[in-house]
């Protein structure tokens, strides 16, 4: 158990306990993960949604607001004139001892002031549509008391683009319904929708609130509501404003005595033909139904019991146990954590990202996959087909869709080059990962051919030809409006500030190319040249293979600057990432991929280039995205130029990108350097940080803000990063290279000495492997010897189709 000004690793219960309301960002953590879903930080603030964040937001929230992390589900004391909050906020008032503990699905808030504590614990079941907080009041003293419990929370009205923008119709629209204990928001109830959300509480209700003005106070805020601070609820109704929920409890505890509330804020959908129970009455059964799951504190205790108990069986498909317990806690509980987070909101709901503006994306979705395949599989599965039919035949595909239609998003569109091949990537994993050849043969049409029975199959064949049929001058790959650097904008020459940079293109895009791109191909396309023979189809990998070695030739001939690998050309075919230019002389994007993809390892570019990241990249916080950074707008490589030097993609360090070069490093065999750059941004390593990072101790950032900066090493973008998966499948499959394959699991470890003899359980289909790597004393690349069940055999791969039980395998590293 390590601790750090604000809280500390309690690695037993799988939970960060925060000891501090006032943590230097937000510190939040992921509710629910089938569809409802919930974000709540430190303080309980947060919001809920079904599904998609944008259209069908439940609860309102509040960006870019002072005081920051303002609006959640509340709860609140009265204990005679004094007001607290269990999570210490949004009343400031200061407590006797104050803690949340952020665990696996699940967060506890313990608040405790003039011997009273009230322990919140809330949750989302897994199967319902819910967000369940069991509240329990304790008098600690030794005399009896009286105190008022209140709880509170601000409806969204559905839409949560329309709800921040179309005051005009939401002020007059808002309903509710109060039945018993519980509040009902039915806003658009009776016009267009066929779903209503619910407040509830297990007890007998002293008063409620559901209009904001009434509660709060027309100009007070949640520090301060009006009803709580006079201690007593209006039982306002709301006709249009704002609707709320708020409950009001008047709690009798004798000395030592403990009460239990189950408050449950859930959504419900009804059959059109059975919307109303009575004329302008909703229908509540289901509603009721839903509450009576959860109406004792013995059914939400075993409810969050079947909870953690479901998080152990998926944390435990793979452990480690290694010399250093901080990778032990990245690779064990917090990465697999953020990588079911990451997998079900791609980049659409956090603190940073409102859920407004972007659904699913095509690329970040695919990668988030190989840091998922292992724990759920047929989850990866399903979500490969929802990608799929996002496709055009002619191998491109729409860069967003939203979730609740599966529709692209036609705002955003298409024409980001890099997203076909990242499908090949997401495909070879999860069929190696679960064995599921015929995969390749189900059927998904394009979305632009909806009568053509298309399988998975021919989507990669398009994905790989896309790039074949858009090359440019140098016969490297057209960068369209963005590869993976959305911010490298060649095509977009805007000088209007309200034009979207990637989004906004001017003119032909047959010119401009990028080497990341040029790398991946290579990688992904040997991997559906390897699925073509996996499926007996010889002739396509022997059509394809020549245009994977022509890449090869042009990234040699015209990708190379004589120290590292070039980044692009841009539209008027002048090179960019060149030691010619007088700024961004060295990319990390192109030196990642063309490494992984095996480019240079023959003749010594691959290594000089990873020489070079070190010599110009690498600094104390992790690998800076570029340099020199870029000090001036330039129209022809658009965003990245447009911020500070130092932050994003100017210089900053783009986490998601450092795994790239982990890997490469590993693939090069040098244990040391790859472990370096891995520490360097993995949260557990760098929690002596914590001041300067600022964000959350315990998952990933999107980026750290690099050298150039006026401050140093500062994170932003927490929790929705593909950083999480690659980070993962950097660490577990090429430093301690546990890498599925077709037919098994390969063992090809690069392991520092420093990380000492490690021991792994690895559930692998339907096998469990427990693998102990041994130091060998040498390099740390690649395996010396490896038994199983006692018995030596020769190479690196356990035969899945011989070895399908449980078995012991001990492995001896170079």
């Amino acid at each position: 158990m390590t601790a750090s000004t604000y809280g500390y690793f309690d690695d037993a219960n799988k939970e960060y306990v925060v000891t501090t309301p006032f943590t230097p960002l937000p510190w939040i953590n992921y509710l629910g993960n089938d569809g409802f879903f919930g974000l709540i930080s430190n303080t309980s603030g947060g919001y809920s949604f079904y599904r998609d964040a944008k259209f069908r937001r439940i609860t309102r929230y509040r960006y870019n607001n002072v005081p920051m992390d303002s609006g959640g589900r509340y709860f609140y004391i009265n204990d005679n004139g004094t007001v607290w909050n269990p999570g210490g906020r949004p009343v400031r008032t200061e407590l006797d001892h104050y803690e949340c503990r952020h665990g696996m699905g699940y967060s506890k808030f313990i608040g405790r002031k003039n011997d009273i504590e009230v322990e919140q614990t809330t949750f989302i079941p897994l199967k319902d549509w819910c967000e369940v907080h069991r509240v329990t009041v304790t008098n600690q003293g030794a005399a009896s008391k009286s105190v008022k419990l209140f709880s509170s929370l601000e409806w969204c009205l559905w839409n949560a683009e329309d709800d921040g923008a179309n005051f005009q119709r939401n002020f007059s629209t808002g309903e509710v319904e109060v039945e018993g204990s519980a509040i009902y928001h039915k806003t658009e109830y009776r016009e267009r929708r066929n779903h209503y959300s619910f407040f509830s509480v297990n007890a007998p209700l002293a008063g409620y609130d559901t209009d904001r003005q009434h509660f709060v106070g027309v100009y007070n805020d949640y520090s301060c509501p009006q009803a709580v601070m006079a201690g007593a609820c209006t039982n306002s109704e709301a006709h249009g404003w704002s609707p709320v929920a708020a409950h009001q409890l008047d709690v009798e505890l004798a000395a030592g005595e403990s009460k239990t509330f189950v408050f449950v804020m859930g959504y419900v959908e009804v059959e059109p033909e059975n919307k109303w129970q009575a004329p302008g009455v909703i229908n509540k059964e289901p509603a009721q139904a839903l509450m009576a799951k959860y109406d004792t504190a013995e059914k939400a205790s075993a409810a969050l019991k079947t909870l953690t108990d479901y998080w152990d069986g998926l944390l435990s498909r793979f452990t480690v146990k290694s010399g250093d317990e901080r990778l032990d806690r990245a690779l064990n509980i917090w990465n697999q954590y953020q990588n079911m987070v990451t997998f079900n909101m791609s980049r659409s709901a956090s603190y940073f990202e409102s859920g407004i503006g972007r659904g699913m994306g095509f690329r970040d979705s695919n990668q988030d996959t190989i840091g998922f395949a292992h724990m759920i599989p047929s989850a990866v599965r399903d979500r490969i087909i929802d990608l799929a039919a996002t496709q055009q035949s002619d191998g491109s595909a729409y860069h967003q869709y939203q979730p609740l239609t599966k529709k692209g998003n036609a705002d955003i569109g298409g024409n980001f080059n890099d997203d076909p091949m990242w499908l090949v990537l997401a495909v070879a994993n999860y069929v190696k990962e679960s064995g599921d050849v015929d995969f390749l043969s189900y059927v998904v049409p394009f979305e632009d051919t909806p009568e053509v029975p298309s399988t998975i199959y021919d989507h990669l064949k398009a994905s790989f030809y896309h790039v074949v049929n858009n090359l440019g001058p140098h016969q490297l790959p057209l960068i369209g409006r963005a590869d993976w650097n959305d911010c490298l904008n060649l095509n977009c020459f805007s000088t209007e500030p309200n034009e979207s940079y990637q989004t906004t293109q001017r003119g032909d895009s047959d010119v401009a190319e990028s080497l990341m791109i040029a790398g991946q191909f290579v990688l992904y396309g040997n991997e559906f040249i390897a699925i073509a023979k996996l499926l007996g189809l010889d002739s396509d990998a022997d059509a394809a293979q020549p245009h994977v070695d022509a890449m090869v030739a042009a990234v040699k001939e015209h990708g190379w600057d004589g120290e590292w690998f070039l980044r692009a050309y841009d539209s008027q075919s002048n090179p960019i990432g060149s030691s010619n230019n007088a700024e961004g002389k060295i990319f990390i994007e192109s030196q990642g991929f063309c490494t992984m993809a095996g480019i240079g390892f023959d003749d010594g570019k691959a290594k000089q280039a990873l020489d070079s990241v070190e010599k110009h990249l690498a600094c104390e916080y992790g690998v800076m995205l570029q340099q020199p950074a870029y000090s001036e707008y330039n129209p022809l490589y658009g965003e990245i130029t447009s911020y500070p030097p130092g932050y994003k993609e100017n210089a900053g360090i783009f986490c998601h990108n450092n795994p790239w070069i982990v890997v490469a490093e590993a693939m090069m065999g040098r244990a040391d350097k790859a472990l370096s750059y891995y520490t360097r941004i993995t949260p557990a390593f760098i929690e002596h940080l914590t001041e300067r990072h600022k964000t959350e101790p315990y998952v990933y950032s999107q980026m750290i803000s690099g050298r150039d900066a006026y401050i140093q090493g500062e994170a932003k973008n927490s929790w929705l990063t593909g950083t999480a998966a690659w980070n993962y499948y950097a660490a577990t499959q090429y430093i301690l290279g546990i890498r599925p394959d077709y037919n098994g699991l390969q063992i090809d470890p690069c392991v520092d000495a420093s990380l000492g003899d490690i021991k792994i359980t690895r559930q692998f289909r339907d096998a469990v492997y427990h693998i102990e790597i041994k130091q060998g004393g040498g390099t740390g690349k690649g395996i010396a010897s490896m038994t199983i069940d006692g018995v030596a055999v020769d190479g690196d791969v356990i035969d899945y189709q011989t070895f399908n039980g449980v078995h012991d395998i001990k492995v001896v590293l170079n």
